[in-house]
């Protein structure tokens, strides 16, 4: 976990990510990012100079109308001293089973980012801490690009003008597979999901085609990434 937490202190630091006082909201589902991201934030407090909360947060869409066992979840939160609130949701029945969404996987990250946003304001979290890494920001940008005809991402703090609450992405900076290294080593818990299309999204088809190309041409994701931070785009570029 060292290295990551190295990551970790770099891109908080560099975007100004959390500051002395700050209530944070970690969204964990289970995955192994989350889990990482909040093994690191918990971690971290120790060492950063930074006087914060941490509180772990999971949506629970209960696929198929049944709730999932987060239980080695909250374990780990024992260990770690930090408080886990799971709430349940039907948001799983409502996408798969009401709407029988053809892409769902769009309205399922609204609704699941709705209930986060709602649940962190009720816990009195300023700020709410997702698991985003290095390899899910070059790939959003390419599904932007690619999509929507459009040079975008998502932020590494994204601020609300109607709500008093941000979104930080302290894991930018961590390449995947050093996640799921870390994760493994380190024999932490990791919740799979029940989702009927995980494995079979368009984020998950981008993953590939990225690791193609970057067979042929390495150092293209490197690159990529540099293009935000260089062009400053979604308030990549480095203050």
């Amino acid at each position: 976990m060292q290295k990551i937490l190295g990551h970790m202190r770099k891109a908080i630091q560099q975007y100004d990510m959390i500051r002395n006082g700050d209530r944070i909201a970690v969204g964990v589902s289970g995955g192994k990012d989350s889990v990482a991201l909040l093994v690191g934030l918990a971690r971290l407090r120790s060492f950063i100079g930074i006087s914060y909360e941490v509180t772990a947060l999971t949506i629970d869409p209960a696929f198929g109308g049944v709730a999932t066992d987060y239980s080695p979840i909250s374990e780990l939160c024992r260990g770690l001293g930090v408080e886990h609130v799971v709430v349940p949701t039907q948001i799983g029945e409502i996408v798969f089973d009401a709407r029988r969404e053809p892409n769902p996987c769009s309205l399922c990250s609204r609704m699941r980012r709705g209930a986060l946003t709602n649940a962190a304001a009720e816990l009195g979290c300023g700020k709410i801490a997702l698991g985003h890494n290095y390899d899910d920001t070059v790939e959003t940008f390419i599904m932007n690009l690619f999509n929507e005809g459009r040079i975008g991402c998502y932020s590494p703090v994204t601020t609300f003008d109607d709500r008093d609450i941000a979104i930080i992405r302290p894991l930018v900076l961590t390449e995947e597979r050093e996640i799921r290294r870390a994760v493994k080593r380190n024999g932490l818990p990791v919740v799979k999901s029940a989702c009927p299309a995980d494995g079979h999204t368009n984020r998950e088809r981008t993953k590939q085609l990225i690791a193609q190309l970057e067979r042929t041409d390495r150092g293209l994701k490197d690159r990529l990434f540099g293009a935000l931070v260089r062009g400053d785009i979604d308030g990549w570029g480095i203050k």
